[in-house]
C-alpha cells in the first residue's frame, strides 16, 4: 500500500501545477548572471579528423548544359518536344497549366517567334490563341498567310510566366538551347521576331521601335523583327509601321522563291 506522504507529495505537486509552475525550483536561488570562475575549454579537434570543406559548386547542375544536352539529343519536332516535356530545371513549368510548344504547319517558310504564353495560350498549350493571337491572324491574312497553311508558331518560353511577368534572363537563357534546336529542326526560310524579348534572345538587342522593320539575321536565317501585336492592341497608331513591316515580309517572300 502507497504511504500517505507519497500521495501528500502528489497533490502538492498537483497543486503547484494548478497554480502554473512548470519547472523544477531547488532549495536555494540561483543566479544566472554569475560568471564562472572558469570556462571549459572546447576541446580542438586533430586537422586529420576534420571533414574537408565540400565546394560549393559541387554535385550541382547547370540548367543550361542540362538543355543544350537534351535539344542537341532531339532529331525531329516530336522528339524535341518531347526533351523539353521532361526538362525540370524551369521553375516556371511547376506553376504552368501546360507545354506551349508550337502551332501552324511545321517547315512552313514563315516562322514566327513570340515571346512567352499568355493566360489563354496556358489553358490551350498553344501559341498566339487569346486576343493578340487573333490580331495575329488577321495581319497574316492580310498578306495571304495563315497558320493553317503557310506559318509555323513558337515562343522563346514555352510555359507561362507568373502574371504575364516579363521573362527572367536566366529562364531565357534555359530556353535558348531548345529554341534554337526548334528552329534547326522546322528549317524556315524567314524568321519573324516578335517583340522585345525574342529579339533579346536570337538577336542580342532590344528596343524593338529601332529594331522592327529592318531585315538581319537570326541563327543563319533572315530575320525580321516585328512589334508583338499585344503591343498593337495597348498602340493602335503603331499598326501604320506594323503594316509596312508586313509588306515587307511579303515581298521578301514573293522575291526568294
Amino acid at each position: 500500500m502507497e504511504s500517505a506522504e507519497y500521495h501528500g507529495a502528489l497533490a502538492a505537486l498537483a497543486w503547484q501545477i494548478e497554480l502554473g509552475a512548470d519547472e523544477c525550483i531547488a532549495d536555494a536561488p540561483v543566479n544566472r548572471y554569475d560568471v564562472p570562475a572558469t570556462v571549459p575549454k572546447v576541446a580542438k579537434v586533430p586537422a586529420a579528423a576534420q571533414t574537408p570543406a565540400v565546394p560549393i559548386h559541387q554535385n550541382t547542375v547547370d540548367p543550361v548544359v542540362v538543355a543544350q544536352q537534351v535539344a542537341s539529343a532531339a532529331t525531329d519536332l516530336d522528339s524535341l518536344r518531347t526533351g523539353l516535356a521532361a526538362y525540370d530545371h524551369c521553375e516556371l513549368k511547376r506553376g504552368a497549366r501546360n507545354l506551349v510548344f508550337s502551332d501552324g504547319v511545321a517547315g512552313a517558310r514563315v516562322m514566327i517567334v513570340g515571346e512567352a504564353p499568355g493566360r489563354d495560350e496556358d489553358i490551350q498549350g498553344k501559341p498566339f490563341v487569346g486576343r493578340a493571337g487573333q490580331l495575329l491572324d488577321k495581319m497574316l491574312a492580310a498578306i495571304n498567310l495563315s497558320r493553317d497553311e503557310s506559318v509555323y508558331i513558337t515562343n522563346v518560353l514555352p510555359w507561362r510566366p507568373p502574371q504575364n511577368r516579363d521573362p527572367k534572363p536566366e529562364e531565357v537563357a534555359m530556353m535558348q538551347p531548345f529554341l534554337h534546336r526548334h528552329i534547326e529542326l522546322a528549317n524556315p526560310d524567314v524568321l519573324v521576331v516578335v517583340g522585345n524579348h525574342s529579339c533579346q534572345a536570337l538577336l542580342g538587342k532590344r528596343g524593338i521601335t529601332r529594331l522592327r522593320g529592318n531585315w538581319t539575321e537570326a541563327r543563319g536565317k533572315p530575320a525580321l523583327p516585328m512589334f508583338h501585336p499585344a503591343y498593337l492592341l495597348r498602340n493602335p497608331a503603331a499598326k501604320r509601321e506594323a503594316w509596312a513591316d508586313l509588306l515587307s515580309l511579303q515581298a521578301h517572300l514573293r522575291d526568294t522563291k
